[in-house]
């Protein structure tokens, strides 16, 4: 019998969750040793990894083959002087390699660093440059990104892409010893550092500390309700974090294989990839389940019931989705709410009991307290009334954010995280996602900053200034529109628009360009000359909005 969430978030109990779901614990743990050594030890030949080519081609990775690998490039760090505490990127596909790379820094006592293969070399340089990271992992196809670094980070390439100065990762890999003593470490270390978007200035730092795989775990256990038997295939990219917590470090930490696939997204790829290796367990972002709800019940007629549960992520679930999924693919979709600096902490959970209404967030994952406050005097908030999502840090012993690293975090205020996000507490305890509070784009499951796609355009020799706004989108939720003052010198035309697309898409990711240029002669300011993007935001709102009952 299903255990119900008030007696889940009754009972927990923090120090007895510890000792059940780590290896180690907080005084002494490595993220490898967590995500592959203990499962090895069990059954080295029990599959750690399922991985699928675009091509069609594929295999898989045993939890005793990892290990081995993991050694071999921790020696290789080592032997570079990399060791604990140190930052090691990664710039790769969702490859083999990828896994190893994460594994093996991570046994060095070492942070990982996702680089998204579809950032630009300003993103990346951003990131590596505050990171200070050591050495960076890529193949043939994203190495030129790496050429404008300010950090003089070693560079190791593989599938023998490697040029001049770099180093070759398969040969390197082979001259080791598989043999390496995994280094310890403590609870509170960041094993992870990842970057997330804010509302003003660059991209902000956040150090993962290791105590946060027990968090990741509940939430797989218990939200995604992920089970030994299950075929699991989480399609967020590893250079996120929904990816990289909960495609990489959640499933192995639990012993459950992960899947890659080295591929785009299309209904077709991801309906032949649920059937040739029996998905059971599903995870991603709306947008993919919206595309999949666009391509008809036809293509699902082949995997229909073969999916136990299905879990969204990255903005709110459209109705229409839950209940297409349930008509047309015979499974159950629930929504779940996180951010880089939580995790995954309001969900629809799959393996609790509890009341699911359309709309809602969810419940609290067990160990976490969520409330609706204030966001002025902090008080906590009754039914119905809206305010912003926030973490009862003291009464939340699985949260474990500390602030941006060796930055100020406005968000951290009293007992309280403030997430940002308008939401409401419904009657029966669940929270319901109202929207954000800042100005930070959500664009297919992406959080997008606006300074950043600002700062790319600015760099253009024909920008003055420029304002970036999230304008609501159907298939989206939003896409980026920036709005561009021009110099004398430059008129407004198509071109120069598509022109200043292909600059930020190439100087920032592949994501975050502006799908809509508008030009204009000025742009709304306060008084003391601050830029009021809300004037803009709610302009292309009512905009939306008209267009819909016209």
């Amino acid at each position: 019998m299903t255990q119900s969430w008030a007696d889940a978030a009754a009972g927990f109990d923090f120090e007895a969750m510890l000792r059940q779901s780590l290896a180690g614990d907080l005084a002494a743990m490595n993220a490898c040793v967590e995500c592959c050594d203990a499962h090895a030890a069990a059954d080295p030949e029990r599959v750690a990894l399922r991985y699928e080519s675009r091509d069609g081609h594929g295999g898989t990775m045993t939890f005793g083959a990892l290990k081995e690998a993991a050694g071999r490039f921790a020696n290789l760090l080592a032997a570079r002087g990399i060791g604990p505490g140190d930052r090691v990127g990664g710039l790769l596909p969702r490859v083999p390699e990828l896994l190893v790379t994460i594994l093996g820094t991570w046994r060095a006592g070492a942070v990982y660093q996702p680089l998204f293969t579809a950032f630009g070399p300003k993103a990346i340089e951003h990131r590596t440059a505050t990171a200070g990271t050591k050495l960076i992992v890529t193949d043939a196809q994203n190495r030129d990104k790496l050429n404008e670094l300010s950090v003089p980070a070693t560079i190791a390439v593989i599938r023998g892409g490697a040029g001049a100065g770099d180093l070759d990762f398969d040969a390197e890999l082979a001259a080791q010893s598989p043999d390496f003593a995994p280094v310890m470490r403590q609870g509170e270390d960041p094993f992870l550092i990842m970057f997330t978007s804010g509302t003003t200035g660059p991209a902000k730092p956040v150090m993962v500390p290791l105590r946060a795989i027990a968090a990741f775990k509940g939430y797989m256990q218990l939200a995604v309700g992920l089970r030994a038997d299950d075929v699991f295939w989480n399609i967020a990219d590893p250079g996120w974090a929904y990816g990289l917590y909960y495609a990489v470090t959640g499933p192995l930490a639990m012993g459950v294989a992960t899947t890659f696939y080295d591929g785009p997204f299309t209904a077709e790829s991801t309906y032949g990839l649920i059937e040739k290796l029996g998905v059971t367990n599903l995870a991603g972002a709306p947008t993919a389940y919206r595309l999949l709800l666009a391509a008809g019940p036809e293509l699902a007629e082949g995997v229909k019931g073969r999916l136990r549960a299905v879990s969204s992520a990255g903005e709110p679930l459209n109705p229409e989705v839950i209940r297409w999924f349930a008509e047309h693919l015979g499974t159950v979709i629930h929504d779940h709410y996180g951010q880089t600096e939580l995790g995954m902490v309001l969900c629809n959970h799959h393996d609790l009991d509890h009341p699911v209404q359309a709309g809602a967030a969810g419940f609290a994952v067990p160990g976490h307290r969520i409330v609706v406050v204030d966001e002025d005097t902090l008080e906590e908030l009754p039914v119905g009334q809206p305010g912003i999502l926030a973490v009862d840090r003291e009464n939340s012993p699985q949260f474990w954010f500390q602030g941006y690293w060796n930055m100020p975090t406005k968000s951290l205020r009293g007992r309280y995280y403030l997430s940002g996000d308008t939401v409401e507490l419904n009657e029966d305890g669940s929270i319901s996602f109202v929207g954000r509070s800042d100005d930070v784009i959500t664009s297919s499951g992406y959080r997008i900053g606006p300074f950043d796609v600002e700062s790319a355009l600015i760099e253009h020799k024909a920008v003055v200034e420029t304002a970036v706004v999230g304008k609501p989108d159907p298939e989206r939720t939003e896409i980026v529109k920036a709005f561009v003052v021009l110099k004398p010198a430059y008129e407004p035309t198509p071109e120069l628009a598509e022109e200043l697309r292909r600059h930020v898409r190439a100087r920032l990711s592949a994501h975050a360009y502006p799908r809509e240029i508008e030009f204009v002669d000025e742009l709304p300011k306060t008084p003391s000359g601050k830029l009021q993007r809300f004037i803009l935001r709610n302009q292309e709102k009512a905009k939306a909005e008209a267009a819909a009952v016209a």
